[in-house]
């Protein structure tokens, strides 16, 4: 189900082409038992996802909508669902 708009969500229900702000760094990860939380937190900070970043989802992989590629600001970054479950968005209006 895609995310809906406006409301917090995890950056893991995002869809291709939906845009917002990054809200919050951390917290849950789903089934990512493979990297420590506040590693995984650490290494997503240093790839850009910062609050009151800007982000767009430019791509989803074709089996299970998994990897996707995100803009953040003027960066683009690959990663896993279960990672993007870390970040905390807010979809941009309609």
């Amino acid at each position: 189900m895609p995310a809906s708009r406006g409301a917090e969500s995890p950056l893991s229900q995002a869809r291709k082409g939906q845009r917002g702000v990054i809200v919050r760094v951390g917290g849950e990860t789903g089934r990512s038992e493979s990297i420590d939380p506040e590693e995984l937190e650490r290494r997503l900070l240093e790839m850009g996802f910062v609050e009151g970043a800007a982000f767009e989802v430019l791509h989803e992989g074709l089996f299970g909508r998994d990897p996707i590629a995100v803009r953040i600001d003027d960066m683009r970054v690959a990663l896993r669902r279960r990672e993007a479950a870390a970040v905390t968005v807010q979809f941009e209006e309609a």
